[in-house]
Protein backbone atom coordinates (compact mmCIF):
# COMPACT_ATOMS: atom_id res chain seq x y z
CA UNK A 1 0.00 0.00 0.00
CA UNK A 2 1.00 3.78 -0.72
CA UNK A 3 1.87 5.84 2.26
CA UNK A 4 -0.05 8.96 3.50
CA UNK A 5 1.96 12.41 3.20
CA UNK A 6 1.51 13.51 6.12
CA UNK A 7 2.79 17.14 7.47
CA UNK A 8 6.10 16.69 9.65
CA UNK A 9 5.53 17.97 13.19
CA UNK A 10 9.02 20.01 12.95
CA UNK A 11 8.66 22.01 10.75
CA UNK A 12 6.94 25.22 11.91
CA UNK A 13 5.44 26.83 8.39
CA UNK A 14 5.65 29.96 9.88
CA UNK A 15 9.53 29.33 9.77
CA UNK A 16 9.34 29.12 5.39
CA UNK A 17 9.83 32.62 3.66
CA UNK A 18 6.78 34.96 2.76
CA UNK A 19 5.54 34.02 -0.46
CA UNK A 20 5.57 37.78 -2.53
CA UNK A 21 3.24 38.54 -5.25
CA UNK A 22 2.95 41.06 -7.47
CA UNK A 23 1.65 44.57 -6.52
CA UNK A 24 -0.58 46.37 -8.18
CA UNK A 25 2.22 49.19 -9.23
CA UNK A 26 4.45 46.63 -10.42
CA UNK A 27 1.06 44.81 -12.85
CA UNK A 28 0.82 48.60 -14.23
CA UNK A 29 4.64 49.05 -15.12
CA UNK A 30 4.51 46.04 -17.22
CA UNK A 31 1.49 46.42 -18.78
CA UNK A 32 2.57 49.61 -19.82
CA UNK A 33 6.05 48.65 -20.97
CA UNK A 34 4.09 45.86 -23.36
CA UNK A 35 2.03 48.78 -24.62
CA UNK A 36 5.31 50.57 -25.57
CA UNK A 37 6.63 47.41 -27.22
CA UNK A 38 3.19 47.02 -28.79
CA UNK A 39 3.36 50.45 -30.37
CA UNK A 40 6.66 50.32 -31.83
CA UNK A 41 6.52 46.65 -32.98
CA UNK A 42 2.91 46.54 -34.50
CA UNK A 43 3.80 49.28 -37.09
CA UNK A 44 7.14 47.67 -37.88
CA UNK A 45 4.64 44.54 -38.31
CA UNK A 46 2.54 46.52 -40.63
CA UNK A 47 4.90 47.83 -42.22
CA UNK A 48 7.10 44.53 -42.92
CA UNK A 49 3.68 43.33 -44.33
CA UNK A 50 3.13 45.95 -46.87
CA UNK A 51 6.33 45.84 -48.13
CA UNK A 52 6.13 41.81 -48.74
CA UNK A 53 2.56 42.22 -50.52
CA UNK A 54 4.55 45.04 -52.83
CA UNK A 55 7.42 42.32 -53.51
CA UNK A 56 4.59 39.80 -54.05
CA UNK A 57 2.67 41.77 -56.91
CA UNK A 58 5.67 42.74 -58.34
CA UNK A 59 6.27 39.31 -58.86
CA UNK A 60 2.66 38.71 -60.26
CA UNK A 61 3.28 41.37 -62.91
CA UNK A 62 6.59 39.96 -64.27
CA UNK A 63 5.09 36.45 -64.55
CA UNK A 64 2.28 37.82 -66.47
CA UNK A 65 4.60 39.76 -68.59
CA UNK A 66 7.07 37.03 -69.10
CA UNK A 67 3.79 35.38 -70.14
CA UNK A 68 3.59 38.07 -72.65
CA UNK A 69 5.97 37.65 -74.05
CA UNK A 70 6.48 33.60 -74.69
CA UNK A 71 2.75 34.61 -76.04
CA UNK A 72 4.11 37.17 -78.63
CA UNK A 73 6.95 34.26 -79.27
CA UNK A 74 4.53 31.32 -80.48
CA UNK A 75 2.35 34.37 -82.76
CA UNK A 76 4.79 35.65 -84.91
CA UNK A 77 5.22 38.63 -82.53
CA UNK A 78 1.48 39.67 -82.13
CA UNK A 79 0.67 40.67 -78.62
CA UNK A 80 -2.54 38.92 -77.00
CA UNK A 81 -6.16 40.67 -77.29
CA UNK A 82 -7.08 43.25 -75.20
CA UNK A 83 -10.85 43.23 -75.22
CA UNK A 84 -13.90 45.54 -74.18
CA UNK A 85 -16.05 44.26 -71.34
CA UNK A 86 -19.12 43.81 -73.75
CA UNK A 87 -16.63 41.93 -76.78
CA UNK A 88 -15.42 39.68 -74.40
CA UNK A 89 -18.78 38.71 -72.22
CA UNK A 90 -19.88 38.01 -76.06
CA UNK A 91 -17.21 35.87 -76.78
CA UNK A 92 -17.19 33.64 -73.68
CA UNK A 93 -21.06 33.17 -74.28
CA UNK A 94 -20.03 31.79 -77.71
CA UNK A 95 -17.41 29.35 -75.96
CA UNK A 96 -14.69 31.67 -77.29
CA UNK A 97 -11.78 32.52 -74.83
CA UNK A 98 -10.07 34.93 -77.19
CA UNK A 99 -9.51 37.69 -74.86
CA UNK A 100 -5.92 37.82 -72.76
CA UNK A 101 -8.32 37.52 -69.76
CA UNK A 102 -11.97 36.87 -69.57
CA UNK A 103 -13.40 37.68 -66.53
CA UNK A 104 -15.21 40.85 -66.19
CA UNK A 105 -15.54 42.38 -62.55
CA UNK A 106 -18.18 43.91 -60.85
CA UNK A 107 -19.69 43.98 -57.06
CA UNK A 108 -22.63 42.09 -57.98
CA UNK A 109 -22.88 38.32 -57.48
CA UNK A 110 -21.23 37.75 -61.30
CA UNK A 111 -19.53 34.57 -61.37
CA UNK A 112 -16.92 36.16 -63.34
CA UNK A 113 -15.67 37.65 -60.05
CA UNK A 114 -14.70 34.36 -58.85
CA UNK A 115 -14.53 31.95 -61.53
CA UNK A 116 -11.06 30.40 -61.73
CA UNK A 117 -11.36 28.55 -64.98
CA UNK A 118 -11.96 31.58 -66.87
CA UNK A 119 -8.66 33.03 -66.29
CA UNK A 120 -6.77 29.77 -67.18
CA UNK A 121 -8.74 29.80 -70.31
CA UNK A 122 -7.35 33.11 -71.27
CA UNK A 123 -5.05 34.05 -73.85
CA UNK A 124 -2.35 33.74 -71.65
CA UNK A 125 -3.40 30.79 -69.51
CA UNK A 126 -1.42 28.29 -71.21
CA UNK A 127 1.65 31.08 -70.54
CA UNK A 128 1.63 31.09 -67.11
CA UNK A 129 1.12 27.66 -66.13
CA UNK A 130 -1.93 27.78 -65.08
CA UNK A 131 -1.19 30.02 -62.28
CA UNK A 132 -4.42 31.73 -61.18
CA UNK A 133 -2.81 33.89 -58.29
CA UNK A 134 -1.05 36.02 -60.22
CA UNK A 135 -4.13 38.16 -61.48
CA UNK A 136 -4.79 39.69 -58.34
CA UNK A 137 -3.02 42.10 -56.07
CA UNK A 138 -2.57 40.07 -52.73
CA UNK A 139 -3.22 43.43 -51.07
CA UNK A 140 -6.63 43.08 -52.60
CA UNK A 141 -9.39 42.00 -50.37
CA UNK A 142 -11.92 44.48 -51.39
CA UNK A 143 -15.41 42.96 -51.48
CA UNK A 144 -19.12 44.87 -51.82
CA UNK A 145 -21.28 44.18 -49.22
CA UNK A 146 -23.72 41.79 -51.33
CA UNK A 147 -20.18 39.95 -51.87
CA UNK A 148 -19.38 39.84 -48.63
CA UNK A 149 -22.60 38.62 -47.37
CA UNK A 150 -22.69 35.41 -49.56
CA UNK A 151 -19.38 34.27 -48.53
CA UNK A 152 -16.68 35.38 -50.85
CA UNK A 153 -12.84 35.94 -49.65
CA UNK A 154 -12.00 38.10 -52.87
CA UNK A 155 -12.40 38.50 -56.52
CA UNK A 156 -10.19 36.89 -58.92
CA UNK A 157 -8.52 39.89 -60.22
CA UNK A 158 -7.09 43.04 -60.21
CA UNK A 159 -4.84 43.75 -62.56
CA UNK A 160 -5.25 45.08 -66.21
CA UNK A 161 -3.82 45.47 -69.57
CA UNK A 162 -3.11 49.03 -71.23
CA UNK A 163 -5.44 49.80 -73.77
CA UNK A 164 -3.36 50.54 -76.55
CA UNK A 165 -1.25 47.50 -76.37
CA UNK A 166 -2.89 44.63 -77.86
CA UNK A 167 -5.18 43.75 -80.35
CA UNK A 168 -8.80 46.05 -79.54
CA UNK A 169 -11.15 43.94 -81.25
CA UNK A 170 -14.11 46.00 -82.12
CA UNK A 171 -12.42 49.31 -81.05
CA UNK A 172 -9.62 48.87 -83.97
CA UNK A 173 -10.57 51.12 -86.61
CA UNK A 174 -7.40 51.65 -89.71
CA UNK A 175 -4.73 50.56 -86.93
CA UNK A 176 -5.55 52.64 -84.00
CA UNK A 177 -7.85 52.55 -80.95
CA UNK A 178 -11.03 54.37 -81.39
CA UNK A 179 -11.17 55.12 -77.97
CA UNK A 180 -7.68 57.05 -78.10
CA UNK A 181 -7.34 57.69 -82.15
CA UNK A 182 -4.45 60.01 -82.20
CA UNK A 183 -2.22 57.26 -80.65
CA UNK A 184 -0.48 54.44 -82.10
CA UNK A 185 -2.12 50.78 -81.07
CA UNK A 186 0.34 47.98 -80.98
CA UNK A 187 -0.64 45.10 -82.12
CA UNK A 188 3.25 43.33 -82.08
CA UNK A 189 5.66 43.31 -79.75
CA UNK A 190 7.98 44.94 -82.49
CA UNK A 191 6.26 47.92 -83.15
CA UNK A 192 6.77 49.33 -79.55
CA UNK A 193 10.24 51.64 -80.35
CA UNK A 194 10.85 52.25 -76.15
CA UNK A 195 9.55 49.23 -74.48
CA UNK A 196 11.26 49.95 -71.82
CA UNK A 197 9.44 53.13 -71.48
CA UNK A 198 5.59 51.47 -72.40
CA UNK A 199 3.87 49.42 -69.68
CA UNK A 200 1.64 46.69 -70.47
CA UNK A 201 -0.31 45.49 -67.03
CA UNK A 202 -1.34 47.69 -64.54
CA UNK A 203 -2.22 47.24 -60.92
CA UNK A 204 -6.04 48.95 -61.12
CA UNK A 205 -8.27 50.28 -57.92
CA UNK A 206 -10.66 47.95 -57.45
CA UNK A 207 -13.42 50.47 -58.13
CA UNK A 208 -12.33 50.63 -61.18
CA UNK A 209 -11.15 47.18 -62.67
CA UNK A 210 -13.45 45.43 -64.56
CA UNK A 211 -12.68 44.40 -68.22
CA UNK A 212 -8.63 44.08 -67.60
CA UNK A 213 -8.80 47.34 -70.48
CA UNK A 214 -7.36 49.98 -68.84
CA UNK A 215 -8.48 52.77 -70.71
CA UNK A 216 -7.45 56.30 -70.06
CA UNK A 217 -7.44 59.30 -72.69
CA UNK A 218 -3.87 61.25 -72.62
CA UNK A 219 -5.62 64.48 -74.38
CA UNK A 220 -8.33 64.62 -71.66
CA UNK A 221 -7.46 65.47 -68.07
CA UNK A 222 -9.75 62.90 -66.48
CA UNK A 223 -9.08 59.24 -64.79
CA UNK A 224 -11.14 56.70 -66.70
CA UNK A 225 -9.65 54.00 -65.37
CA UNK A 226 -7.33 54.56 -61.80
CA UNK A 227 -4.66 52.83 -60.98
CA UNK A 228 -4.17 51.15 -57.68
CA UNK A 229 -2.25 52.69 -54.87
CA UNK A 230 -2.20 49.49 -52.63
CA UNK A 231 1.17 49.39 -51.16
CA UNK A 232 1.89 52.23 -49.17
CA UNK A 233 0.53 54.83 -51.83
CA UNK A 234 1.77 52.86 -54.69
CA UNK A 235 1.04 50.97 -57.34
CA UNK A 236 2.32 48.20 -59.72
CA UNK A 237 3.67 47.86 -63.88
CA UNK A 238 5.38 45.75 -65.96
CA UNK A 239 6.46 46.85 -69.24
CA UNK A 240 6.80 45.68 -72.64
CA UNK A 241 10.92 44.99 -71.87
CA UNK A 242 9.91 42.79 -69.09
CA UNK A 243 11.04 45.31 -66.41
CA UNK A 244 8.53 45.50 -63.64
CA UNK A 245 8.16 49.13 -61.36
CA UNK A 246 6.69 50.11 -57.93
CA UNK A 247 5.31 53.73 -58.69
CA UNK A 248 4.54 56.15 -55.78
CA UNK A 249 1.51 58.47 -56.77
CA UNK A 250 2.56 62.31 -55.53
CA UNK A 251 -1.12 63.15 -55.42
CA UNK A 252 -4.37 62.63 -52.73
CA UNK A 253 -6.57 62.57 -55.75
CA UNK A 254 -5.05 59.17 -57.19
CA UNK A 255 -4.65 57.45 -53.68
CA UNK A 256 -8.49 57.02 -53.37
CA UNK A 257 -9.97 54.62 -50.80
CA UNK A 258 -10.20 51.07 -51.79
CA UNK A 259 -13.86 50.50 -51.08
CA UNK A 260 -16.49 50.00 -53.64
CA UNK A 261 -18.11 52.64 -55.30
CA UNK A 262 -15.69 55.06 -53.43
CA UNK A 263 -14.34 56.87 -57.60
CA UNK A 264 -16.97 58.62 -59.07
CA UNK A 265 -15.38 57.69 -62.73
CA UNK A 266 -14.79 59.89 -65.09
CA UNK A 267 -12.65 61.66 -61.93
CA UNK A 268 -11.71 65.31 -63.07
CA UNK A 269 -8.10 65.98 -62.22
CA UNK A 270 -7.18 69.68 -61.20
CA UNK A 271 -4.83 71.24 -63.64
CA UNK A 272 -2.17 71.70 -60.65
CA UNK A 273 -2.56 67.48 -59.56
CA UNK A 274 -2.07 66.34 -62.84
CA UNK A 275 1.39 64.78 -62.38
CA UNK A 276 0.74 61.49 -61.83
CA UNK A 277 -1.57 61.65 -64.99
CA UNK A 278 1.32 62.97 -67.31
CA UNK A 279 3.73 60.48 -65.75
CA UNK A 280 1.21 57.52 -66.68
CA UNK A 281 -0.32 58.80 -69.69
CA UNK A 282 3.61 59.36 -70.55
CA UNK A 283 4.36 55.54 -70.29
CA UNK A 284 0.59 54.54 -71.85
CA UNK A 285 1.23 55.01 -75.49
CA UNK A 286 3.05 57.74 -78.30
CA UNK A 287 1.52 60.16 -80.63
CA UNK A 288 0.98 58.83 -84.16
CA UNK A 289 3.07 61.64 -85.16
CA UNK A 290 5.97 60.40 -83.18
CA UNK A 291 5.96 57.25 -84.64
CA UNK A 292 6.11 58.10 -88.51
CA UNK A 293 8.59 60.34 -87.16
CA UNK A 294 11.34 57.62 -85.24
CA UNK A 295 10.68 55.73 -88.53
Amino acid sequence: MMSRLVPDPAVDLRDRPPQRGFTLVELLVVMAILGILSAILVPSLARAKTRAQAIACLNNHRQLGLACLLYAGDYDDALPYNLGDDETKSLVAAGRYLNWVNNVMSWELDPDNTNTALLQAGGLGPYSSASVGIYRCPADWVLSDVQRAAGWRARVRSLSMNALVGDAGEFTLDGTNVNVPGYRQFFRLGQIPEPGRIFVFIEEHPDSVDDGYFLNNPNVLEWHDLPASSHDGAGSLAYADGHVESHRWKSASTRQPRRPDAVPLPLAIPPDKRSDFDWLMDRTGILRWNWVRAD
